[in-house]
């Protein structure tokens, strides 16, 4: 299980509205199962509520206020430092060690969302090498015509030598909050929303030296999902299962404590794994020296180690995993939001498998054989009968990951926002999360998958 089991740090707020998926935004398949409009008229359509939007291309990177970074062409174009604008000194929280540091700064256009949302999460892939790291940060207008501060969103490097991965506590203005990784309307009942945002980039890098951290994606996902206990039950539309490896967390037990009390806790950086290694990224030897050589599955203590957040004490930062399967060679991650197992249906059909993020208690996922206050899992396929198959991570040995759980009751955990904990308390759902893991350079099928998802 993850740090979930702590749900001060990470509060998922939700609002009522309707959910509907808009028409074109999921293929013929999606269409068939989403939820019928009042009118006949498409432009009528409610909105999807779910805003995806990144910077990943040349052109996205020019239209960025650039401080002292250069946008860098090639196969994968990205911003870097160029001229430094300054210099600054950083006290690390975690170490207490203060260093000075070179930085450069990015600055997204304004995004509008296209639907005012209660949440928003950044996720961003970058090259960090030792002596760099960078700060993700966003502000943001409310539907008062208000602005949000500056809010830090991440501080990020691939290593831990230089800094200590970490999210940022106590950010509020009063209206909006951030819970780890995710921005929240404080009392969504208000009416209140998120209409608008910008992403600023600080590329940090050692004094005198010509490092620099390299991104090649930012962006951040913009929801406005109903409070709801249940959700409408979709068709099967496809029977297809994905080679994905196979790991397990709980024979990491004990493994590494300093690491949210090791594998137990891993369930995040598990499933990263297991995606990372589908598309084929490897570890070398080197990278995984510092594991002892007796521990099976010595990646899966490398990915909690290398996406562990220090604030948050755990490896279940979305964000952070997101960031982790892309310093991998040709791999892009993103934390989104999906309306449907329709959804899921469609990327798993172009051989995309998604780690999906669910709360639930041992009753209502048959098969399962505990509860959980927050966990990942890996869907790489359905059946005949439409049934979910999973690698769930929560299982005693490699070899019992695989397992199949009923549709009904999987969607419904997965997409929920609400939910009765174990002393009938009613407490939050992750509404359909997941991290997304694909090729740099997806082929067309992939794309039109993505693109039915709201991902580019």
């Amino acid at each position: 299980m993850s740090r979930a089991q702590q749900p001060s740090r990470r509060t998922v707020l939700t609002a009522a509205m309707v959910a509907a998926v808009s028409s074109g935004a999921v293929p013929a398949a999606a269409a068939a199962v989403a939820p019928a409009a009042d009118t006949d008229d498409p432009a009528q359509a409610p909105a999807r509520p779910i805003d995806y939007h990144v910077w990943t291309t040349y052109s996205d990177w020019r239209c960025g206020t650039t401080l002292g970074v250069r946008v860098a062409a090639g196969r994968r174009p990205g911003v870097e430092i160029g001229t430094p604008i300054g210099r600054t000194d950083y006290t690390d929280p975690h170490t207490g060690t203060t260093a000075t540091w070179e930085y450069a700064t990015w600055t997204s256009p304004v995004h509008r969302l296209a639907v005012p949302a209660t949440e928003a999460i950044a996720s961003w892939n970058a090259h960090t090498p030792d002596g760099t790291w960078l700060q993700v940060e966003l502000q943001g207008t409310y539907s008062d015509d208000t602005a949000t501060p500056w809010y830090v969103m991440g501080r990020w490097a691939a290593g831990d030598q230089d800094i200590k991965r970490t999210s940022v506590d106590h950010q509020s203005d009063g209206k909006s909050t951030i819970w780890t990784d995710t921005f929240a309307i404080d009392d969504a009942g208000t009416g209140l929303r998120l209409v608008s945002y910008r992403l600023r980039l600080t590329l940090y890098r050692k004094p005198g030296t010509r490092l620099t951290p390299t991104v090649w994606r930012l962006g951040a996902m913009g929801s406005d999902i109903p409070d709801r206990f249940t959700v409408p039950a979709s068709t099967p539309g496809l029977a297809r299962e994905l080679g994905v490896p196979r790991y397990s967390q709980e024979i990491h037990k004990g493994q590494y404590p300093e690491y949210d009390n090791g594998g137990e806790a891993w369930c995040s950086p598990t499933s990263s794994q297991m995606i990372v290694e589908y598309w084929g990224g490897r570890l070398t030897p080197e990278q995984l020296s510092w594991v002892d050589p007796s521990y099976a599955d010595p990646q899966v203590d490398h990915a909690a180690r290398f996406s562990y957040d220090y604030q948050y004490q755990g490896c279940g930062n979305w964000p952070f995993n997101a960031a982790y399967a892309a310093t991998f060679n040709d791999l892009q991650g993103v934390v989104t939001r999906l309306a449907s197992l329709t959804e899921l249906e469609t990327l798993v059909a172009a051989g995309i498998p998604a780690i999906t993020s669910q709360s639930f208690l041992k009753t209502e996922l048959t098969g399962a054989g505990y509860g959980t206050s927050g966990h990942l899992m890996t869907v790489i396929g359905f059946t005949a009968d439409g049934d979910v198959i999973a690698n769930d991570p929560a299982s005693p040995s490699d070899e019992t990951v695989r397992r199949v759980y009923l549709r009904r009751e999987f969607e419904n955990i997965w997409l929920r926002t609400k939910r009765y904990n174990a002393s009938g308390k009613v407490v939050s759902g992750t509404g359909g999360v997941c991290y997304l893991y694909f090729p740099a350079h997806p082929h067309p099928a992939q794309c039109r998958a993505l693109a039915a998802v709201g991902v580019r």
